[in-house]
């Protein structure tokens, strides 16, 4: 029997600002955006969701999920994890990618050239509060 596997495709929910967040993905966490890329999304296209199911529409037939990407334990601990949020539509074999979080840094870190600080991003309109967590945290730590 030769059927060709049906894929899903993705669609966007505002492409542009879904763009915009996946760019600086790219630009601040090489290793989250490699990851979506290439392994991430290539498994979603084949039907098999990641991460974890955040709610289901029964009437809509939908799932949504959130799928928690490779952040250092610094950039964490400052900004908060980076997920990935998107809705299955499994009757009509689509997922639909919704945001990438956290939704400041990454619009902000899109729109301006960040600076970091000891490998962190540091926003910049509130400097001042993302170092000072940074040398708390390395505080902390010793």
């Amino acid at each position: 029997m030769n059927y060709m596997k049906q894929t899903y495709i993705f669609e966007y929910l505002d492409e542009n600002e879904f763009r915009k967040k996946e760019r600086s993905v790219r630009k601040y966490n090489m290793l989250a955006y490699k990851k979506l890329m290439f392994n991430y999304y290539p498994t979603m296209r084949d039907g098999k969701f990641l991460g974890k199911l955040t709610s289901e529409n029964e009437k809509e037939k939908t799932k949504s999920y959130e799928l928690e990407l490779p952040t250092d334990e610094l950039f964490q601990k400052v900004h908060g994890v980076m997920r990935l949020h998107y809705t299955v539509y499994e009757n009509k074999h689509v997922i639909l990618l919704t945001n990438i979080t956290p939704e400041g840094i990454l619009d902000e870190g899109h729109r301006a050239e960040l600076s970091t600080y000891k490998g962190v991003m540091i926003s910049k309109s509130n400097p001042e509060k993302d170092m000072f967590k940074v040398n708390l945290l390395n505080m902390l730590n010793k």
